[in-house]
């Protein structure tokens, strides 16, 4: 049987696997902690440059998805052909360097450009990383390794929040970005001087092979065939709208229906994010890597659970008066959603040849980014300024509410209708967002019928005699 070299063992070492998930943990926090701090402050953007509800909904996400669908999958097939690492570098400085630019755009393009750009720097996170943690890991461990790395979700987006409601509130929305956009670069540095490359399919022990990887016909062929592949790509697209959905305007949210500053606000965004992610995470994760030892169906039954109960808590948290009655629903409800997510990636894993592993995360990426981040905040805001106005009555609520709220000066009156109309367009446009949630968990509903007949079984390595 193939035997490992000693380079080989010290990669597959509890250590050096303690040290990869430390260190892409890091820069998966400061990729999240980039794009929360956009969120934390889009009500002050919105005011400050007096934008509507469509376009800070176009600036989290059809600008951030356009160049991230763009470049995810040809950073997938990249992946398969050169070093990740140096991949993942690259992508880390790109990103962080164009949210610090955020914070210099004078107006909507220009913020609009630097978001493109940011987006095109997170695409190159995903695809290696995937590929990764599949060489690291055996496919019993895949969805709760991964799910180690993507706590950095919650963690960096606890941490852009605070920093970002902080830092507004002391200084100004500018610095904010400043302050979150360069210290990624440290840890670009981290990746690049402290993890080694390791060979394609090397805890599954696959022979050493200099044959390229698959071609794309060759890859598309496989996602085409695998019908649980492809229900898992589409159905995690549509559970991607809800949660870019809700991440992308919660905070404006908690303003708007609570009355709440920046600072206060992003704080309690932050609170619910970061618990939200993290127990969704963990216990989606680990509980179906665990159970689908018994069946491998768990995993997609995990994640249809939460499909279908988010979307009912969503519901009435929405509607909650107390803040922090609220609070506590809106964490539950994000949690339950969020069981999704590390299953997905797990299942996606498992179901490609090594050599395919990063496209197959492309592909699901590019999807769940067009689909969600593209087009979920654009729902939302577009929705939010029609209902918004329907609300206001038959004066134009733009120009009798530019920014969303009333002119210094202006009576009472104006200034409740202009809140009130702004409150109830979002609450009701998010209400409307979650019931995607339906159409992604038929899609799981699809997979799990031939997700056992689909997985990929890698070859037993030729006995010696």
């Amino acid at each position: 049987m193939s035997q490992y070299t000693p380079e080989e063992q010290r990669l597959l070492s509890p250590a050096y696997r303690g040290l990869f998930l430390f260190s892409m943990f890091v820069v998966c926090c400061f990729n999240f902690a980039d794009r929360a701090v956009f969120a934390v402050l889009a009500q002050t953007i919105k005011v400050d440059l007096e934008l509507s509800d469509l376009q800070i909904g176009l600036l989290q996400g059809l600008s951030f998805a356009l160049l991230y669908a763009l470049f995810g999958i040809p950073f997938g097939r990249l992946s398969e052909r050169v070093r990740r690492l140096n991949i993942v570098v690259a992508a880390t400085i790109a990103w962080s360097a164009a949210t610090a630019f955020c914070g210099m755009a004078q107006n909507f393009a220009q913020l609009m450009l630097a978001r493109v750009g940011v987006g095109m720097g997170e695409a190159g996170f995903m695809p290696p990383t995937s590929s990764l943690v599949a060489d690291h890991f055996p496919a019993k461990r895949r969805a709760s390794a991964m799910s180690l790395i993507m706590l950095g979700t919650p963690a960096g987006t606890f941490l852009g929040a605070l920093v970002a409601g902080w830092v507004a509130h002391e200084r100004s929305w500018r610095f904010a970005f400043y302050a979150l956009g360069l210290p990624g670069i440290a840890a670009a540095v981290l990746v690049y001087f402290v993890l080694r490359e390791p060979p394609r399919g090397l805890v599954d022990n696959v022979p050493k092979s200099p044959a390229p990887a698959p071609d794309l016909g060759a890859f598309l062929r496989v996602v085409i065939e695998r019908r649980a592949l492809r229900y898992l790509i589409i159905g995690g697209s549509f559970a991607g709208f809800v949660m870019t959905s809700i991440s992308a305007f919660l905070n404006v949210f908690l303003q708007r229906m609570h009355h709440l500053p920046v600072r206060e606000s992003g704080a309690l965004y932050g609170t619910i994010s970061g618990l939200s992610v993290a127990i969704g995470l963990l216990i989606g994760a680990f509980t179906s890597d665990w159970l689908a030892q018994k069946d491998r169906r768990w995993s997609v039954w995990i994640a249809m659970a939460g499909l279908i109960g988010a979307p009912f808590i969503y519901y009435f948290a929405f509607r909650l008066e107390d803040v922090a009655q609220a609070a506590i629903l809106l964490t539950v409800a994000a949690a339950v959603l969020l069981l999704f997510y590390g299953p997905t990636y797990g299942m996606i894993q498992n179901l490609l040849e090594p050599k395919m592993r990063a496209s197959g995360i492309a592909v699901f990426t590019t999807f769940f980014t067009l689909v969600g981040a593209g087009l979920g905040p654009a729902f939302v805001g577009f929705l939010s300024d029609r209902l918004a106005q329907r609300a206001f009555g038959v004066e134009s609520f733009p120009a009798s509410c530019p920014g969303g709220v009333a002119p210094k000066g202006s009576a009472q009156s104006l200034v409740d209708a202009c809140s009130n109309a702004s409150a109830y367009g979002i609450q009701q446009a998010m209400t409307a967002a979650v019931c995607a949630a339906f159409v992604a968990c038929a899609c799981y509903f699809m997979a799990s019928r031939t997700l056992r007949e689909d997985l990929y079984v890698p070859a037993r390595p030729a006995q010696s005699t």
